[in-house]
C-alpha cells in the first residue's frame, strides 16, 4: 500500500504539472480577487462544468493550492496573470470531470489518510500555522475549502493512475533499447543508469496517455467557457 501511494503521490505531480505550469507571475490584475479593487463586483463566472460554476474566486483559490503545493510559496500573495489562471483552469475542469465521473458510480472515494497526509504537507510550505491561516483569510476561504480542494486533488489522481498507471509501465527491454539508441548522449553503463532511465521514460508515457484521457474525458463533456481567458483553454 506504501508504495502504490508513494507512486500515485509521484504521478500525481505530473497531473498538477502537465496543465498548470507555473511561469513568472505577471503585474497584473487578472487573479486579483473579485470586487476587492473598487468594490463593485462580488464574484465572477469564469466556466461551467458540466453543470457546476467555476468562480474567479474559487480558481484563483485553486491555482494559489497547486502552485504553493509545488514549492510556489511567492503564489501566496503575488498577482496571477492569465496563462497561469488558463493553466489552472484545465486542472480544474479535468479533476471535477474525472470526480464526478466516479461519483456517478460511487468509487474512488479519497482516503482520509491521504488527505491528512495532503494537508499536512500543505501546511508544511507555511512558516507557521498564522501564516497558513493568513493566507486562507486573504483568499476568503478555511481550512474545509482547503481540505475540500485538496481531496478532489486526491481522488482526481487515484482515478487517472487506475486508468493509465499500468499502461504507463516501461519493460525491461524497452529501457535497454532506449539506452542503446542514445548511449552516447545518455553515457555510462546501462546499469548505471537503469532505473533512472526506466522512472524517466514512465514518467513521459504517463504524460501522455494522461493528456489522452483528459481529451477523451472532455470529448463528451458539457463545458463552457465564459471569461475571456477560459474560452481561449484548450477543448
Amino acid at each position: 500500500m506504501g508504495a502504490a501511494r508513494t507512486g500515485r503521490a509521484k504521478m500525481g505531480w505530473i497531473l498538477g504539472g502537465l496543465l498548470l505550469l507555473a511561469p513568472p507571475f505577471a503585474a497584473g490584475q487578472a487573479g486579483e480577487r473579485p470586487g476587492m479593487a473598487e468594490g463593485r463586483v462580488i464574484d465572477r463566472v469564469v466556466a461551467v462544468v458540466a453543470g457546476q460554476v467555476v468562480t474567479l474566486s474559487e480558481l484563483s483559490f485553486e491555482a494559489r493550492v497547486e502552485l504553493v503545493r509545488r514549492g510556489g510559496i511567492r503564489a501566496v500573495e503575488a498577482p496571477l496573470d492569465e496563462r497561469t489562471l488558463r493553466g489552472a483552469l484545465e486542472l480544474a475542469i479535468n479533476q471535477r470531470l474525472l470526480v464526478a465521473g466516479a461519483d456517478r458510480l460511487q468509487a474512488f472515494a479519497a482516503e482520509r489518510s491521504e488527505v491528512d497526509a495532503r494537508l499536512k504537507e500543505f501546511r508544511g510550505r507555511f512558516v507557521d500555522e498564522p501564516a497558513l491561516l493568513a493566507f486562507l483569510t486573504h483568499q476568503d476561504a478555511d481550512l474545509e475549502q482547503l481540505t475540500a480542494v485538496l481531496e478532489r486533488g486526491v481522488r482526481a489522481e487515484r482515478i487517472l493512475d487506475s486508468r493509465i498507471r499500468l499502461r504507463a509501465q516501461v519493460s525491461e527491454a524497452e529501457a535497454r533499447r532506449y539506452w542503446e539508441e542514445h548511449k552516447d548522449t545518455l553515457g555510462g553503463a546501462y546499469e548505471g543508469v537503469r532505473e533512472a532511465l526506466k522512472e524517466r521514460l514512465m514518467r513521459e508515457r504517463y504524460g501522455q496517455l494522461a493528456k489522452e484521457e483528459f481529451a477523451r474525458v472532455r470529448a463528451d463533456a458539457r463545458v463552457r467557457g465564459v471569461a475571456p481567458f477560459a474560452r481561449e483553454a484548450r477543448p
